[in-house]
């Protein structure tokens, strides 16, 4: 594993056994990538494609059938890589009865925070997530942004160095969706890394350096968005002094009509787009 490498997943293989013959269902076949250090990487798919089943793996949570993880140079599922994580699942659950604040002390402490350190770090992980004024109200009141963005708090209040977000912006309005992208822009600031898995597309597309696309348990793709999105096979020709006769003109006239081509981009498909032409559907459809 590289030193510049938050995760690296290295042949990746999960099976299952279902049903009452016990036949093998393959979720994750043989997956290899590497996340680099301070960045924001995304983890897409469509339901069913394994990318929940291999954050479990990432985080010691399900034991892989075949291949090695490392995180931040050390193997998962091992207390140092643990306590250098952060967590939010897609579908978290609450005592209800806590207050937020309580609640991410509690985590805090859970998590090793120095009892010298104890309320700088709650109030500090309370503002980022915006919840310093909702801070002393129980949990059980809160929307379901709010609980997302708690969650967020007590992912983060240990300050790690990794952080992995499971549908962060899941039944969340667009307010609070983007207020959750401020917090991850503010964690790559501070030179965190994320890991977000989200059907958010559009957001992804926005706050995401790198992206990798599964589908049916393999990687279908993965690279930086700027140049996975890029469309090599089309080009853009942006012209200055352009006269109406020059416009209807093929590019070969251009210079006859005092036009100068001044760059040639590529343009850019929309991420909703790359990933409806890579992805079959998942196994329910």
């Amino acid at each position: 594993m590289s030193d510049t490498s938050a995760i690296s997943v290295q042949g990746l293989t999960k099976d299952f056994r279902v049903g009452l013959r016990g036949l093998k269902l393959r979720a994750v076949d043989n997956l290899s990538f590497e996340i680099p250090r301070g960045q924001v990487f995304g983890l897409l798919g469509p339901n069913g494609c394994g990318k929940s089943t291999t954050l479990k793996i990432i985080l010691g949570l399900v034991a892989p059938t075949a291949g090695k993880i490392s995180i931040l140079g050390y193997p998962s599922a091992t207390s140092e890589a643990r306590q250098r994580t952060g967590f939010l699942p897609e579908a978290p659950y609450f005592h209800k009865f806590l207050t937020g604040r309580e609640l991410v002390r509690y985590c805090a402490r859970l998590s090793g925070v120095p009892t010298a350190q104890l309320d700088s770090a709650v109030e500090e992980a309370l503002a980022l997530a915006a919840m310093s004024e909702a801070g002393n109200r129980t949990i059980g009141t809160y929307s379901k942004g709010m609980l997302q963005r708690i969650g967020f708090a007590q992912a983060i209040v240990h300050d790690p160095e990794l952080v992995i977000l499971d549908e962060p912006t899941a039944g969340v309005d667009p307010v609070g969706s983007a207020a959750i992208g401020k917090m991850i822009h503010s964690m790559r600031e501070k030179g965190k890394t994320v890991v977000l898995c989200s059907h958010l597309l559009g957001q992804v597309e926005q706050v995401c350096d790198r992206i990798a696309i599964m589908d049916r348990g393999r990687l279908v793709l993965e690279g930086r968005v700027d140049e996975v999105l890029a469309r090599r096979d089309k080009h853009i020709i942006t012209v200055e002094h352009l006269t109406p006769a020059a416009r209807v003109a093929a590019e070969a006239a251009l210079q006859s009509h005092g036009a100068q081509v001044t760059s040639i981009t590529h343009p850019r498909r929309s991420l909703e787009d790359l990933f409806r032409e890579l992805v079959t559907g998942s196994r329910d459809a």
